[in-house]
């Protein structure tokens, strides 16, 4: 019988090592340093590969390497993995997204510390052989209010943390449940604009996505409390750096930590580094011992549970299904994750419940993936790269977030549907989806009957059914440079309230949106963008 191999490409502890080679039921090759063209040579022995962020995983690598199984990142990121190109190829991509969690939030607090009683500074001032303690007075973290941007695991690590130093935690997370903030003892602010004016201290821990880049810019950094500092431990461009450089100047923003940048390294000529209230470390947040050590091990144990037991763990690409039922599942699972996806941008307010309604044929299936599709899309902002269809019923746990399931054999309307409905403290919210023969399509929004396509940039008003609004609505629509792709509208009686869904070619802009809640006929709109 044939040991299988698994190839570690970058360093990882020796524990994780032990670990892959123990009981001899691996064979363990550590070959690091590699470059692309010496691992096409060896690739193909192998079933499984260990990476960090030296080596990149290549459409090209991954065509060479016909025995491989699974590919482990020892972190978070995936960044240097074509996840597309292993999913392709049947590779399952798994990551290790809880190794770094107490060294971040350790770190950031560090950091904290650091700018409060300028101990970067002092330390260069007494080692230039000055004595100067007026200079550099501190202030104390106990009593101050301190705001947190993303309550994951990291965000709750810091929480715990600054309670215990005798801050007022204040906490901003869209996705967290008002039950979860108090049972973490944290104040819950419901708006990004209303938590800053409160802050002594802002620390950052959400995922860079199109809507959380620049979180932290200008605007919000004159609402900000004169003397704020700021702290980002999290990803390079949450934090607007020109807009920061300013307030630093100015003083308005006595001092920033920065871990991550939105270039690494900063440039030479970044402007920051000409500022003496700013301490730079460099991207150090799981620099520690104990981290790459959990890390290694955790990629380890992966790795051998994937090749020996065929069980898969923090897997990026796949779901815990065989291949046969994953084909059945597929459309499904595309459909459930864009439903999610879509009802995340419709709900009124953060959400404590989410039901999948599943009504029909589908019920012949194992809907557990399509469940796991539908949170990975309803909680796809909220967890960035380190949610995926594996860890996300933890990560809704996590977030307080309660998971319902529930299923009818027949539905009254089409032969299987997928209805999604979120509670909180807005009320609720719904969408469903079926299929028309191999066609996804939306059929109910907030329990209306419309028809659209589950894809691109979903535009929804709600207006009163009179005639004329249809063609004003277009012609709007045509002044601004927008195509309308589709329409679907649905009314409750005549002359009353309609809904209206329009598929579009490209987003709507501001201008265009309040041009459209100008005319007294149309009382609200939504824009959905799901991708391509």
């Amino acid at each position: 019988m044939t040991i299988p191999k698994v190839l570690v490409a970058d360093p990882i502890s020796e524990r994780g090592i032990a670990e892959l080679a123990e009981g001899k039921l691996l064979q363990v090759d550590v070959i690091t340093g590699q470059t692309e063209e010496q691992l096409l040579k060896i690739i193909s022995q192998y079933q499984g590969l260990v990476v960090r962020s030296q080596t990149k995983v290549t459409a090209r690598l991954l065509e060479a390497a016909t025995q491989l199984k699974v590919v482990g990142r020892a972190g978070v990121g995936v960044d240097n993995v074509d996840v597309e190109a292993a999913t392709k190829k049947g590779v399952i991509v798994m990551n290790t997204p809880g190794g770094n969690t107490v060294s971040t939030a350790e770190h950031t607090f560090s950091l904290m510390m650091a700018i409060s009683r300028n101990i970067a500074q002092a330390d260069a001032s007494v080692k230039a052989g000055k004595w100067d303690r007026k200079s550099f007075e501190g202030v104390e973290l106990h009593g101050k209010n301190l705001a947190i941007l993303g309550m994951g695991r990291i965000g709750t690590e810091v929480a715990s943390r600054a309670i215990a130093f005798g801050m007022r935690v204040l906490a901003y997370d869209p996705y967290l449940s008002a039950g979860r903030a108090k049972s973490l003892g944290v104040e819950l602010v419901e708006r990004l604009d209303e938590i800053i004016p409160q802050a002594d201290y802002i620390t950052v821990h959400m995922p860079l996505t199109p809507e959380t880049k620049h979180m932290i810019n200008a605007e919000r950094l004159t609402k900000a409390r004169k003397g704020v500092r700021i702290i980002n431990c999290a990803r390079g461009g949450l934090v607007d750096e020109d807009a920061l450089f300013n307030a630093l100047k100015t003083r308005h923003v006595a001092a920033a930590a920065l871990d991550v940048f939105e270039q690494e390294p900063p440039p030479a000529n970044c402007p920051l580094r000409e500022l003496n209230n700013v301490v730079f470390t460099p991207h150090l947040g799981a620099s520690t011992a104990e981290a790459q050590e959990s890390v290694g091990i955790e990629v380890a144990q992966q790795i051998r549970a994937a090749i020996l037991q065929g069980e898969i763990r923090n897997a990026v690409n796949m779901p815990s299904v065989d291949a046969k039922t994953m084909v059945q599942l597929s459309p499904y699972v595309s459909l459930g994750e864009k439903m999610g996806l879509f009802l995340s941008q419709i709900v009124s307010k953060r959400s404590s419940a989410i039901n999948i309604n599943f009504q029909g044929k589908i019920n012949e299936l194992n809907t557990k993936p399509v469940t796991r599709a539908v949170l990975l899309g309803f909680l796809r902002q909220a967890g960035g790269e380190e949610v995926n269809i594996v860890n996300v019923p933890g990560f809704a746990e996590h977030l307080g977030l309660n998971v319902t399931e529930s299923s009818e054999s027949l539905s009254p309307d089409f032969a299987e549907l997928i209805e999604l409905t979120a509670t909180g403290e807005g009320g609720w919210s719904s969408v469903a989806g079926t299929f028309f023969g191999s066609t996804p399509r939306i059929v109910k929004i907030n329990g209306r009957h419309v028809e659209a396509r589950p894809e691109g940039v979903i535009f929804i008003f709600e207006n009163k059914d009179r005639p004329g609004i249809v063609g004003e609505v277009g012609t709007l629509f045509g002044k601004h440079g927008v195509n309308i792709a589709s329409m679907s509208l649905s009314r409750n009686e005549v002359g009353g309230r309609a809904l209206t869904v329009l598929n579009l070619d490209s987003v709507p802009g501001p201008a265009l949106v309040a041009e459209l809640l100008d005319n007294p006929d149309i009382f609200s709109c939504q824009t959905v963008n799901l991708g391509k």
